[in-house]
């Protein structure tokens, strides 16, 4: 009886494990679907938040492009009263001119509330409502009508505006020419550094006669007369810029000690580059320097060009000191200057020598005077873009599309030169000139003139030009150029100079002359 007793108890003891497991399970699934349930919840409110994101910007593009027709709807509102404040500026300007000072406030006071309104609208992204509109139409309208009233009719408003027209033409021309005559006045402007460079070497020639003795002895060397040697020309009055020149010719060449520099100066620069140039080495190189104040010979009865520059009229143009300057002129007359050479090379004191130059005298120019790069890659580099084709002087010995080249690298065949007669040539040219009918000043045009038909077109590698004021040239283009050329108002030496070329002219500057850190440190 005991063991039935005891194995009765046992299934109430099973049937209460059993209840305590259903119920847990009941809890775990509850909190499961609870999970479930707050988890899409929040998966829900995340993707509409970066659907709004999404669609806010196209929302108001929208508003934007809506109020946008709607300016230039021909039914708006909004385009009226555009069109109405473009009127009532015109009779403002009208209305000032006649005197009419209280129209003119008026009908500005009513253009900057409709200024106004319109602003509003285009934030906002909405129409323009009647409400809105109505009252700025209406006394704009009133305004208008007052102004016509008085005679500010349509014919009157149109001569008026042409009036205008020209006069702002007038300012821009004026403001073109003054821009010009800056720019010019910058590029002439010798920075505070060069010109206590000069003064500094000006009083060191003075003061040590050892520098003068070594200058005349120079004068007498054979090597400034032996064609054996590579004979080089350069005429200006800029030191350092002569001084880049020269050093860079020397820096690229196989033999420098084979080269002879012939340098002409004015009399202000004279004794500083005699002094530079006996100051530094410039390994072996022979280096004479002239001044152009003693060539009695070149007056005014010789060169028409000397009276000429003389007479010039202060034309915006010719206020440029360049082309008032004798020595920018020189060139025509380097076989009178040097009448025993036979072929010399060209520079400009705005170059910058790259490769070995030497070769330039070995090329065979075909029985022309002058090697140079022709520059009409580009229609306005033909001669009718330098010479008036109007004259019957220039259009009946000239083609107007021939080739324009290029000054500031030439090789000249000086026998060639004084056969062919070419000073001759550009006298006459010169004369014919002499009212600046032919062509303004500068020494290019004279010198298609004078070269026309004796010019031997060279590979355009040995001459890059625009570095004075293009900013685009292709890099390999300078990589691979002989000489590269700063022609233009931005000049390396100048803080206007093009950042990215400066590096090119620099590299060449003799930074550790003392006379130099001094002034650049000064």
């Amino acid at each position: 009886m005991r063991r039935r007793a005891a194995d009765y108890r046992r299934p109430v003891r099973r049937k209460y494990w059993c209840w305590i497991w259903a119920l847990l399970g009941l809890f775990l699934f509850a909190g499961l679907l609870l999970f479930v349930v707050q988890h899409n919840q929040n998966e829900d409110r995340d993707v509409k938040a970066v659907q709004e994101r999404r669609e806010s910007p196209r929302q108001e593009a929208h508003r934007v492009l809506n109020f946008t027709e709607e300016l230039v709807s021909t039914t708006s509102l909004s385009r009226q009263l555009a069109e109405q404040m473009t009127l009532a500026k015109a009779y403002v300007i009208i209305a000032k001119e006649h005197n009419n000072l209280h129209l003119a406030w008026e009908l500005s006071s009513r253009i900057r509330s409709c200024q106004l309104l319109l602003s509003k609208a285009a934030m906002r992204g909405e129409p323009i409502t009647l409400d809105e509109a109505e009252p700025i139409i209406k006394s704009l309208s009133s305004l208008i009508f007052k102004a016509q009233d008085a005679h500010y009719d349509v014919a009157t408003t149109i001569i008026t505006m042409k009036s205008h027209i020209q006069a702002l033409e007038e300012r821009a021309n004026a403001a073109i020419v003054q821009s010009t005559v800056f720019g010019q006045l910058a590029a002439e402007a010798l920075p505070k550094s060069l010109h206590c460079l000069n003064v500094k070497l000006t009083v060191d020639w003075i003061r040590n006669p050892s520098l003068q003795q070594l200058a005349e002895e120079t004068v007498y060397s054979p090597r400034l007369f032996d064609n054996n040697l590579y004979h080089f020309c350069i005429f200006s009055d800029n030191l350092l810029a002569t001084s880049v020149v020269v050093n860079s010719t020397v820096s690229n060449a196989d033999h420098p000690q084979q080269l002879v520099f012939h340098i002409v100066t004015n009399g202000v620069s004279y004794g500083a580059m005699q002094a530079w140039f006996h100051h530094n080495d410039f390994k072996g190189a022979t280096i004479e320097v002239q001044n152009i104040e003693k060539f009695t010979w070149l007056n005014s009865s010789f060169a028409p060009i000397v009276k000429q520059l003389s007479d010039a009229d202060a034309e915006p143009k010719m206020w440029n000191q360049k082309y008032l300057s004798l020595l920018d002129h020189l060139r025509f007359y380097i076989p009178d200057i040097y009448p025993q050479l036979e072929k010399v090379v060209f520079l400009e004191d705005d170059v910058v020598v790259q490769k070995e130059l030497t070769p330039l005298l070995s090329l065979e120019l075909h029985g022309n005077v002058n090697g140079a790069v022709e520059t009409c890659l580009e229609a306005f580099h033909r001669y009718y873009r330098y010479l008036n084709f109007s004259n019957p002087l220039i259009s009946t010995k000239f083609d107007p599309q021939a080739c324009g080249w290029a000054f500031g690298m030439n090789v000249f065949d000086l026998i060639a030169w004084r056969k062919a007669n070419v000073t001759s040539r550009y006298h006459y040219w010169q004369r014919q000139n002499a009212d600046g009918t032919l062509w303004k000043l500068g020494t290019l045009p004279p010198g298609l003139l004078a070269f026309y038909g004796l010019t031997e077109p060279l590979d355009r590698r040995w001459h890059v030009l625009g570095l004075g004021y293009d900013m685009n040239i292709d890099s390999r283009l300078i990589e691979s150029a002989a000489v590269i050329h700063f022609n233009g108002n931005m000049k390396p030496w100048l803080k206007l100079v093009i950042g990215k070329y400066k590096l090119l002219w620099e590299r060449y500057v003799n930074t550790s002359h003392p006379f130099l850190q001094d002034c650049v440190t000064a």
